[in-house]
């Protein structure tokens, strides 16, 4: 009788477990009611997006129901997009003085600068070099809350500034494109930076590097050694290269995209974009000139990407972070559609990292809910030269792998609690 009365025990408990499984929520999250917008797969209305306890995308679709997810967060009148991709940042935070952007004082470590402006992925470019990485790895990627990819400076020192980033000796192809082979999950191409002789030497090892790592592409800072930027887009780039600093330049023996004397475009900006160079903007803190950004927007020019090129000396000045950087592009005349784009699905593309950047059932469940808040705005260059904006980008919420990591304003229900800095699914 006791025997049967176990069993039966047993059995009422094997019974209660199961039915507790099966009322567990489906999804970790529900985006409700927003204005979805995913450029990879054309969705642009009003949806729900729902995330998986895996941290995936599960599902968008017209009407979800609210029930079937542990939170929801409210996203009615807001603009959701896929996580922002900032392209060209840098994080390599430390100690050594006088380093630059190596291992640094001057170079800021990402979560207390992503999240709270909608960004779930940056892309370090050039920190660090074959000699470096690992300890970048280390210190900054291994750390993170964000999600940290890196270009690898073909310089094998990084960027700790002056004579190091001049040393053709540091320059090694076969040892860059090592490093990135072994971590081909992390490092998504090759950096050239501030390079100032009138050589092509580090170009063309980054671009040797590139190919024997499997074709990653190459982002170049152009240097002042007075070189052609029309060389460098139309015969030195493959498709895929990447030009950062778009709206910098005519200064110090570096070419501007727009003619000297004529103020205008100059032709072959469209050409090399056409031929598949990808245009970046890295605004920072000195490489962004409406003298340049205005007659390229007039003669319907717009970059591929938008980046920051977010370090200490560009966070508070006119760059100040992706958002502001977004605000200035609309200013301009930049489509909001082609704006998201342009730090979601196209930076993805870029980097080879498709798993992002778009909202597809079984992507990376990282999704950034934005206001576009209507007024009278202001957004200027290093210059001073001053732009009046009608509408300003702002983030409401931050979601990455399915953990809430900003909420300006409570739109989750419930809030989540935090651990370990760890937000609840």
């Amino acid at each position: 009788m006791k025997i049967k009365n176990l069993l039966i025990l047993a059995f009422c408990l094997l019974s209660i477990h199961s039915i507790a499984q099966d009322a567990q929520p489906a999804y970790a999250i529900i985006i409700k009611g927003g204005h979805v917008m995913d450029p990879k797969n054309n969705i642009d209305g009003v949806m729900d997006v729902a995330i998986n306890k895996e941290g995936k995308i599960a599902a968008v679709s017209k009407n979800i129901d609210a029930k079937s997810a542990a939170r929801v967060l409210d996203a009615k009148g807001l603009l959701v997009i896929p996580g922002i991709i900032d392209m060209h940042t840098h994080n390599f935070a430390g100690v050594e003085p006088d380093r630059y952007l190596r291992n640094s004082y001057y170079a800021n470590m990402p979560d207390g600068f992503t999240f709270r402006v909608g960004v779930t992925t940056v892309v370090d470019a050039g920190s660090a070099g074959w000699k470096t990485f690992e300890k970048f790895k280390d210190q900054t990627i291994d750390r993170s809350r964000t999600r940290v990819l890196s270009f690898l400076n073909i310089v094998g020192e990084g960027m700790p500034g002056g004579a190091f980033e001049q040393s053709n000796e540091d320059m090694d192809a076969r040892k860059s494109a090592e490093m990135a082979t072994k971590y081909r999950n992390l490092i998504v191409g090759f950096k050239v930076a501030h390079y100032n002789k009138p050589d092509w030497v580090p170009i063309d090892r980054a671009i040797e590097a590139g190919k024997m790592a499997g074709n990653l592409p190459v982002i170049v800072d152009f240097g002042g050694g007075g070189l052609s930027l029309e060389e460098l887009t139309m015969k030195k780039f493959r498709p895929g290269d990447i030009y950062t600093h778009t709206y910098g330049g005519g200064g110090s023996g570096r070419e501007a995209i727009t003619d000297e004397a004529t103020k205008q475009l100059r032709p072959f900006v469209f050409e090399a974009q056409k031929r598949g160079v990808i245009w970046d903007v890295g605004h920072g803190a000195a490489s962004f000139s409406f003298a340049h950004a205005i007659p390229a927007s007039k003669a319907g020019f717009w970059p591929d990407v938008i980046s920051t090129d977010h370090h200490g000396g560009s966070m508070n000045s006119a760059m100040k972070d992706i958002l502001n950087v977004m605000t200035k592009m609309r200013a301009l005349g930049m489509s909001v559609p082609a704006i998201i784009k342009s730090v979601t699905w196209k930076p993805a593309q870029v980097i080879h990292h498709e798993e992002l950047g778009n909202l597809s059932v079984g992507s990376e469940g990282d999704v950034t809910v934005l206001r576009i808040r209507k007024g009278k705005f202001g957004v200027y260059d290093q210059m001073g030269q001053k732009v009046p904006a009608k509408e300003k980008f702002e983030a409401e919420a931050t979601i990455k792998g399915g953990r809430v990591f900003y909420d300006l304003n409570g739109l989750t229900t419930p809030i989540p609690r935090v651990a370990n800095g760890l937000p609840a699914l």
